[in-house]
């Protein structure tokens, strides 16, 4: 595998707010073609999570992270904050608008740096290992990529899939991770072979699941807890179940859960493109109402829990 000493951050154009589609349903795609995702890979996963998939793109970085509590160092991290115990929304929150705000502003620009900074303080608190900061980003690339593939209402471009490596590379090299693949495959590789070696049950695995799961049935009435319950089990793979310690899903309850995810998709596919962005801009988080009016990236996260400041 092919590595890079991550010691030198590229520079690259910031993505361009004032980007017009084409005509018709697939005008994105038109401007995705035109751009080089080695160098603008900053515009292109900004149209892909903004503009043609902003629900796809949220939900796969849910299963994402949901995914990366089945390694138990990282899940024993998590259970020892007890952060996940007592602030899962919250915890969910700061993480997913973080990441949104370097998607929508770049990871260059001033509220893309101040996110990084935010980040990193949070991380730097605690002793985690590079392998476990290198899986955590590799799910970054290819869960979402997997998701749309699966229940998106189009096949991704080459070019998208592309940009969401080159971009989250740069977000690593930023991040301090060491050791990062210098290309698609090689990373791809690295989680998989991650996965393979790393998901096998413990307690924690087991807690920080339940916690997740938990907090994945209270967006919904509790009329609905096990049905909610139900569709999580059926939807994550074998590995991820033996790693939580969760049943087995019933293959019913995942084909009529993928049926409505892909029957989601049939009606997207006949709205009109999206003109506005989506990212960083959703006021129904649960954290902080209205966001982002009103707020920095500096506001996000544990920093912001007194009883956690450090002096």
């Amino acid at each position: 595998m092919s590595l890079t000493n991550s010691r030198r951050a590229g520079t690259f154009p910031p993505p361009d707010p004032d980007q017009r589609p084409g005509p018709g349903r697939m005008g994105w795609v038109e401007v995705i073609e035109q751009l080089d995702p080695a160098t603008r890979h900053q515009d292109i996963l900004r149209i892909t999570a903004g503009y043609e998939f902003p629900w796809d793109y949220q939900r796969s970085l849910e299963f994402a992270l949901f995914r990366t509590y089945c390694v138990p160092t990282i899940s024993e991290l998590l259970a020892r904050t007890g952060e996940f115990e007592n602030r899962p929304q919250k915890r969910y929150d700061d993480t997913a608008l973080l990441m949104a705000e370097l998607i929508e502003h770049g990871y260059d620009s001033p509220r893309g740096r101040e996110s990084l900074r935010n980040i990193n303080r949070m991380h730097g608190r605690y002793t985690i290992s590079n392998d476990d900061m290198l899986y955590v980003l590799s799910t970054f690339v290819y869960d979402p990529i997997d998701w749309i593939d699966r229940y998106g209402w189009r096949r991704l471009h080459p070019h998208e899939r592309l940009a969401s490596f080159h971009f989250y590379r740069q977000v690593g090299i930023r991040m301090g991770i060491k050791d990062i693949p210098d290309s698609y495959q090689d990373f791809q590789r690295f989680k998989m072979d991650y996965e393979r070696e790393h998901f096998v049950y413990s307690e924690d695995n087991h807690r920080i699941g339940t916690y997740t799961l938990g907090l994945f049935q209270s967006w919904y009435p509790k009329a609905l807890a096990r049905p909610v319950a139900a569709a999580v089990y059926a939807l994550i793979d074998h590995r991820m179940s033996t790693a939580f310690g969760f049943p087995k899903g019933s293959p019913r309850v995942r084909a009529a859960a993928e049926a409505g995810l892909r029957s989601r998709s049939a009606v997207v596919r006949l709205l009109p493109k999206r003109r506005a962005s989506a990212s960083a801009h959703d006021p129904r988080n649960r954290t902080y109402p209205g966001y982002p009016v009103g707020y920095c990236p500096r506001d996000l996260g544990v920093e912001q829990d007194h009883s956690l400041r450090e002096s």
